[in-house]
């Protein structure tokens, strides 16, 4: 309840307007937390969510089965259009992707050993790392703030908890996000 509603656009034409962003979106990223900064950006510059929504909306998207973006999409259409947002979110993160697979699969098996994809391939794993990067401070500074404006303390310990749980003892995600959630439910007033 954040008081921020859909108005740069009349209601029927919701839909078709999240059908574009959200196929831009697919078309400028190779899915995963590399779209997560572009749907931010979208979100906020049309008014659809605020900064804690997004957030929110990846938080729920990690923890369904799924593409990131394909359910960052689902979520973000439903929240902004409802049933018919979220359709067409869905269909315009959908489209493109499966059209660049294709095309991709059949080049990438084409020249896989060839100096020149080697190269590509060798540019593109570093921005990729770049891009979630940027997510992860993007996503810190509104993950970790205290309501007081200073480094919520408790917030920090969850995350340093589940890091440790994940990678030094290999705990599955879902009982870390379950473990994390009961921990914000105890500790984060």
């Amino acid at each position: 309840a954040s008081g921020v509603s859909p108005v740069c656009v009349m209601p029927w034409r919701l839909p078709r307007a999240l059908l574009f962003p959200f196929s831009t979106l697919c078309r400028s990223t190779f899915g995963g937390l590399s779209m997560v900064p572009l749907i931010n950006h979208e979100m906020l510059s049309h008014g659809w969510m605020t900064l804690s929504e997004v957030s929110d909306i990846v938080a729920i998207a990690e923890m369904t089965p799924g593409p990131l973006g394909q359910n960052c999409a689902t979520f973000a259409g439903t929240r902004v259009a409802g049933f018919l947002g979220a359709i067409s979110a869905s269909l315009g993160v959908l489209s493109p992707t499966f059209l660049i697979c294709a095309v991709a699969a059949a080049a990438f098996e084409k020249f896989r050993d060839s100096s020149f994809m080697q190269k590509v391939m060798s540019g593109v794993r570093p921005i990729c790392l770049g891009l979630i990067l940027a997510v992860l401070c993007s996503l810190s500074m509104t993950n970790y703030a205290a309501a007081s404006g200073g480094v919520s303390l408790p917030a920090l310990f969850i995350g340093a908890a589940a890091l440790v749980a994940l990678l030094k003892f290999k705990v599955s995600i879902p009982v870390v996000i379950a473990f994390s959630a009961l921990l914000g439910l105890v500790l984060i007033r």
